[in-house]
């Protein structure tokens, strides 16, 4: 992905999903058997997986919740040393980096947090800004007992992860970003259609980040894809990983429940809604001073360039073989990278 992106309007999608509830077209998962074509309705939302059944995948882990800036924050703990906090994006939840906690926590104290408007956490009216968000995560840090951690984010955690870095630096040990920078001017220039057609995969091409500008439309979006998120979830996987078995049916089955409301399509949208406002912040931001390590593989090329104007000591490591999803696809090569950085001792 280069520093000047693609994404479209909200046509794309509604054609989309026109297509998909036209007749002719069925849907089925492991859990549905096949619907008639003439009876086909809105899917319902399907049944979640419980946090406490997850969790126990993972030994040594467990759910907690605290209550910051006013409301209620889910966050998954174990492992034992310094902390270590890791932020999701859209459209998944903090059980994207289930694959590399155990790892990790072997060497620190490993805190995954459900941000505002994900999961198991609440879904306030506002504060969707980058900002306010690592206000709630420096308040979970701080009531956990800890004056400073280091903090990792993916996709839209990554954005708060560096709005963490940039508003707390004295309580920031270092900085790990994976497959987004912050929301910087270079979004302004995204063009509103692709060059070309939209395929299955963007292969070499710019990516085609249509849902950037679907996301802005307010109260659109939740009527469309209430109870049938899933439609648009696995568009993303289908275009964005180069392994697709890297996300399989118990994750997506995860992903697609903690969006497949009004409310949390809602709230998932806010993040995008107040990107021009991310954007102001991030022209007030000052540099970074502490260690940053920037982990990318289709936006590689974006995150180097745009990360490179804030971070006075940045080391930046392209993903091979993986799209977006780089915990998912190089679970192995990201925890290790993510450790030699953690522990690697600068002058």
């Amino acid at each position: 992905m280069n520093a000047i992106i693609r994404t479209g309007c909200a046509s794309i999608v509604v054609a989309a999903l026109m297509a998909a509830t036209s007749p002719g077209y069925t849907q089925t998962s492991a859990t549905e058997a096949p619907v008639a074509t003439h009876a086909r309705k809105p899917a319902a939302a399907k049944t979640g997986i419980p946090d406490s059944t997850l969790v126990k995948s993972l030994p040594g882990f467990r759910n907690g919740y605290a209550t910051v800036s006013g409301f209620r924050l889910h966050y998954v703990v174990g492992g034992k040393g310094a902390p270590l906090v890791l932020l999701p994006g859209w459209p998944e939840t903090s059980w994207t980096f289930h694959k590399i906690m155990p790892a990790l926590a072997g060497h620190y104290t490993v805190i995954v947090v459900d941000l505002r408007g994900m999961g198991a956490s609440s879904k306030p009216a506002d504060g969707y800004d980058k900002k306010t968000m690592a206000v709630d995560i420096h308040e979970l840090v701080k009531s956990l007992g800890y004056d400073k951690a280091s903090v990792a984010g993916h996709d839209i955690g990554s954005a708060v992860a560096f709005a963490y870095a940039a508003n707390y630096p004295q309580a920031t040990d270092r900085l790990v970003m994976l497959e987004l920078p912050h929301p910087d001017d270079s979004l302004l220039t995204f063009p509103l259609l692709p060059q070309g057609n939209v395929g299955d995969k963007p292969g070499n091409a710019r990516p085609y980040l249509w849902w950037f500008g679907f996301n802005q439309i307010h109260g659109l979006p939740e009527k469309l894809l209430a109870g049938r998120f899933g439609l648009e979830q696995n568009w993303i996987f289908t275009y964005f990983l180069k392994n697709e078995s890297a996300i399989d049916a118990r994750d997506r089955a995860v992903y697609e429940h903690a969006y497949n409301s009004v409310d949390a399509i809602r709230a998932s949208d806010a993040w995008y809604q107040v990107l021009p406002q991310d954007i102001v912040d991030y022209r007030n931001y000052g540099k970074l001073d502490m260690p940053v390590l920037a982990m990318g593989g289709p936006a590689y090329g974006w995150m180097k360039k745009v990360i490179g104007q804030k971070a006075e000591n940045l080391s930046a490591v392209e993903v091979q073989n993986s799209g977006h999803f780089v915990q998912e696809e190089q679970p192995e090569l990201v925890a290790q990278t993510m450790l030699d950085f953690l522990q690697r001792t600068y002058d």
